[in-house]
Protein backbone atom coordinates (compact mmCIF):
# COMPACT_ATOMS: atom_id res chain seq x y z
CA UNK A 1 0.00 0.00 0.00
CA UNK A 2 1.62 3.17 -1.36
CA UNK A 3 1.22 6.24 1.14
CA UNK A 4 0.44 10.13 -0.07
CA UNK A 5 2.30 12.90 2.25
CA UNK A 6 -0.98 15.11 3.05
CA UNK A 7 -1.45 18.42 4.19
CA UNK A 8 -1.42 18.68 8.18
CA UNK A 9 -4.58 18.32 9.50
CA UNK A 10 -7.28 16.60 12.56
CA UNK A 11 -7.53 13.35 10.95
CA UNK A 12 -8.20 11.48 13.62
CA UNK A 13 -11.89 9.75 12.73
CA UNK A 14 -14.79 9.14 13.64
CA UNK A 15 -15.54 11.08 16.43
CA UNK A 16 -18.55 11.02 18.75
CA UNK A 17 -21.06 13.76 17.42
CA UNK A 18 -22.81 15.25 20.74
CA UNK A 19 -25.37 17.62 21.53
CA UNK A 20 -23.70 20.22 23.94
CA UNK A 21 -26.64 22.21 25.85
CA UNK A 22 -25.51 25.37 27.07
CA UNK A 23 -26.83 28.20 29.08
CA UNK A 24 -25.99 31.22 29.97
CA UNK A 25 -26.08 33.52 32.88
CA UNK A 26 -29.68 35.20 32.32
CA UNK A 27 -30.84 31.39 31.84
CA UNK A 28 -30.93 31.40 28.36
CA UNK A 29 -30.07 28.55 26.21
CA UNK A 30 -28.87 26.68 23.55
CA UNK A 31 -27.97 23.67 21.78
CA UNK A 32 -24.72 22.93 19.81
CA UNK A 33 -23.14 19.54 17.72
CA UNK A 34 -19.61 19.13 18.59
CA UNK A 35 -17.54 17.04 17.25
CA UNK A 36 -14.03 17.32 18.93
CA UNK A 37 -14.70 15.73 22.29
CA UNK A 38 -13.64 13.30 24.40
CA UNK A 39 -12.48 11.66 27.90
CA UNK A 40 -9.62 13.17 28.78
CA UNK A 41 -9.47 11.76 32.47
CA UNK A 42 -10.90 8.75 34.72
CA UNK A 43 -10.43 10.15 38.41
CA UNK A 44 -11.87 12.63 38.78
CA UNK A 45 -14.22 12.05 35.59
CA UNK A 46 -13.30 14.50 32.92
CA UNK A 47 -14.25 15.61 29.12
CA UNK A 48 -13.24 18.55 27.01
CA UNK A 49 -14.82 20.05 24.16
CA UNK A 50 -13.55 22.58 21.95
CA UNK A 51 -15.70 25.35 20.44
CA UNK A 52 -14.85 28.24 18.13
CA UNK A 53 -15.41 31.48 20.51
CA UNK A 54 -17.44 32.94 17.20
CA UNK A 55 -20.14 30.09 18.04
CA UNK A 56 -22.87 31.39 19.56
CA UNK A 57 -22.76 28.95 22.62
CA UNK A 58 -19.39 30.01 23.33
CA UNK A 59 -19.90 33.04 25.48
CA UNK A 60 -22.48 31.09 27.33
CA UNK A 61 -20.06 28.22 28.65
CA UNK A 62 -17.68 30.91 29.11
CA UNK A 63 -20.65 32.85 31.63
CA UNK A 64 -21.94 29.77 33.17
CA UNK A 65 -18.98 27.55 33.45
CA UNK A 66 -21.61 24.18 32.87
CA UNK A 67 -23.03 22.57 29.79
CA UNK A 68 -24.43 19.01 29.03
CA UNK A 69 -23.21 16.78 26.64
CA UNK A 70 -25.63 14.39 25.40
CA UNK A 71 -24.84 11.68 23.31
CA UNK A 72 -26.51 11.30 20.03
CA UNK A 73 -28.24 8.09 18.18
CA UNK A 74 -29.50 7.18 14.99
CA UNK A 75 -32.81 8.78 15.90
CA UNK A 76 -31.23 12.26 16.62
CA UNK A 77 -29.02 11.98 13.37
CA UNK A 78 -30.91 14.78 11.70
CA UNK A 79 -31.46 16.90 15.15
CA UNK A 80 -27.91 16.28 15.76
CA UNK A 81 -26.94 17.48 12.22
CA UNK A 82 -29.61 20.58 12.42
CA UNK A 83 -28.12 21.82 15.88
CA UNK A 84 -24.58 21.69 14.20
CA UNK A 85 -25.82 23.90 10.78
CA UNK A 86 -28.31 26.55 12.07
CA UNK A 87 -26.93 29.28 14.95
CA UNK A 88 -29.06 29.63 18.07
CA UNK A 89 -28.46 33.14 17.44
CA UNK A 90 -31.36 32.62 15.03
CA UNK A 91 -33.82 29.88 15.53
CA UNK A 92 -34.78 28.45 18.72
CA UNK A 93 -33.05 24.81 18.39
CA UNK A 94 -34.74 23.07 21.22
CA UNK A 95 -37.91 23.80 19.09
CA UNK A 96 -36.64 23.45 15.67
CA UNK A 97 -35.03 20.02 16.24
CA UNK A 98 -37.85 19.11 18.24
CA UNK A 99 -35.79 18.66 21.29
CA UNK A 100 -37.12 18.21 25.02
CA UNK A 101 -35.33 20.20 27.92
CA UNK A 102 -34.61 18.13 31.50
CA UNK A 103 -33.57 19.74 34.40
CA UNK A 104 -30.03 18.39 35.48
CA UNK A 105 -29.60 17.34 38.71
CA UNK A 106 -26.08 19.32 39.60
CA UNK A 107 -26.04 22.17 36.54
CA UNK A 108 -28.05 25.07 36.08
CA UNK A 109 -27.92 24.44 31.98
CA UNK A 110 -30.99 21.47 31.19
CA UNK A 111 -29.95 17.95 28.87
CA UNK A 112 -32.10 17.04 26.39
CA UNK A 113 -34.91 14.53 27.15
CA UNK A 114 -34.20 12.21 23.82
CA UNK A 115 -30.64 10.93 24.54
CA UNK A 116 -29.66 8.27 25.83
CA UNK A 117 -26.83 9.59 27.75
CA UNK A 118 -26.70 12.85 29.60
CA UNK A 119 -23.53 14.13 31.27
CA UNK A 120 -23.70 17.36 33.49
CA UNK A 121 -20.35 19.28 33.37
CA UNK A 122 -18.27 22.12 35.20
CA UNK A 123 -15.71 23.71 33.52
CA UNK A 124 -12.70 23.79 35.49
CA UNK A 125 -10.27 25.07 32.86
CA UNK A 126 -10.57 26.95 29.76
CA UNK A 127 -7.38 26.59 27.14
CA UNK A 128 -7.28 29.37 24.50
CA UNK A 129 -5.60 27.11 21.61
CA UNK A 130 -5.75 29.11 18.60
CA UNK A 131 -9.11 28.34 15.97
CA UNK A 132 -11.03 26.63 19.09
CA UNK A 133 -11.05 27.07 22.82
CA UNK A 134 -11.03 24.14 25.01
CA UNK A 135 -13.57 23.97 27.88
CA UNK A 136 -11.92 20.99 30.13
CA UNK A 137 -14.63 19.85 32.73
CA UNK A 138 -15.85 17.78 35.67
CA UNK A 139 -18.21 15.54 35.45
CA UNK A 140 -21.05 16.42 38.12
CA UNK A 141 -23.33 13.97 37.08
CA UNK A 142 -24.88 10.95 34.69
CA UNK A 143 -27.90 10.48 33.07
CA UNK A 144 -29.14 7.04 30.99
CA UNK A 145 -32.24 5.74 29.43
CA UNK A 146 -33.44 2.76 31.67
CA UNK A 147 -34.91 1.12 28.06
CA UNK A 148 -30.83 0.37 27.46
CA UNK A 149 -30.24 -1.49 31.15
CA UNK A 150 -30.09 -4.75 31.34
CA UNK A 151 -31.79 -7.39 34.44
CA UNK A 152 -28.04 -7.10 35.96
CA UNK A 153 -27.73 -3.51 36.09
CA UNK A 154 -25.56 -2.98 33.01
CA UNK A 155 -26.01 -0.59 30.65
CA UNK A 156 -25.90 -0.93 26.67
CA UNK A 157 -25.67 2.01 24.59
CA UNK A 158 -24.97 0.20 21.62
CA UNK A 159 -28.78 -0.89 21.68
CA UNK A 160 -29.17 2.87 21.41
CA UNK A 161 -27.62 3.05 18.06
CA UNK A 162 -25.12 5.53 18.45
CA UNK A 163 -23.49 7.54 16.06
CA UNK A 164 -20.13 8.88 14.90
CA UNK A 165 -19.12 12.50 12.17
CA UNK A 166 -16.64 11.12 10.23
CA UNK A 167 -15.04 13.98 7.44
CA UNK A 168 -18.05 15.64 7.03
CA UNK A 169 -20.40 12.35 7.17
CA UNK A 170 -22.40 10.80 10.01
CA UNK A 171 -22.61 7.47 10.47
CA UNK A 172 -24.08 4.45 12.69
CA UNK A 173 -21.95 1.70 13.89
CA UNK A 174 -21.17 -1.36 12.54
CA UNK A 175 -21.17 -4.69 13.08
CA UNK A 176 -19.33 -5.74 16.92
CA UNK A 177 -15.75 -6.88 16.15
CA UNK A 178 -14.89 -8.18 19.77
CA UNK A 179 -14.70 -6.66 23.20
CA UNK A 180 -12.20 -5.14 25.47
CA UNK A 181 -9.26 -8.00 25.96
CA UNK A 182 -10.41 -10.09 23.46
CA UNK A 183 -7.07 -10.49 21.51
CA UNK A 184 -5.10 -11.80 24.30
CA UNK A 185 -8.57 -14.21 25.97
CA UNK A 186 -7.14 -17.74 26.05
CA UNK A 187 -9.54 -20.09 24.02
CA UNK A 188 -11.43 -22.61 25.71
Amino acid sequence: MAKISFKPGNMLYPLPAVLVSVADSKGNTNIITVAWAGTVCTNPPMLGISVRPSRFSHHMIEETREFAVNLTTRELAFATDYCGVKSGRDVNKWKEAKLTPAASDMISVPYIQESPVNIECRVTEIKRLGSHDMFLAEVAAVHVDDAYMDERGAFHLSQAKPIVYCHGEYFDLGKKLGKFGYSVKKKA
